[in-house]
């Protein structure tokens, strides 16, 4: 009897270590998120350099590119991300790849228009070494009814 409640507790302490051990990850992708949302507003390009994967890919609604020509993009303030409204988040980890869903209201400047979309942001992370890394940022136009399941 003794061995089974020492088994018991020892499998509830595995599968609630675990369970907290993700929840930490989703945590840490949400405020690298953050953290980038902040950036693109600045127009922080060296710190964006960092985060984004030297293959990553941008889809916006004018069109998909590459690292190099979002940096540009902000840089130059052909599009500023001025402010990023986060109204829900939601992220899934599969093994060293992290998916985040945000649901936001983006504020831009955009050839000189401020505007104001509803989008729901599909961000793509994998760990690499010890740092996570953007794959991919995916703007889907939403109403702002739009919610995300999690």
């Amino acid at each position: 009897m003794k061995k089974l409640i020492i088994g018991i507790t020892l499998i509830f302490g595995f599968v609630s270590l675990s369970f907290s051990q993700e929840l930490t990850i989703e945590q840490e992708i949400i405020d690298i998120s953050k953290e980038k949302w902040q950036w693109m507003a600045d127009k922080n390009v060296d710190k964006l350099a960092i985060l984004f994967d030297d293959g990553s890919k941008f889809v916006h609604m004018s069109g998909t590119w590459k690292k190099d020509r979002e940096l540009e993009i902000i840089k130059t303030g052909s599009i500023w991300y001025k402010k990023a409204e986060v109204h829900d988040v939601s992220v899934e980890i599969f093994e060293n790849t992290a998916i985040l869903w945000n649901r936001i209201t983006l504020i831009a400047v955009v050839r000189g228009n401020e505007v104001s979309n509803e989008f729901t942001v599909t961000e793509i992370y994998q760990k690499q070494e010890d740092n996570w890394k953007l794959l991919d940022l995916t703007f889907s136009s939403v109403r702002d009814t739009h919610t995300i399941e999690h």
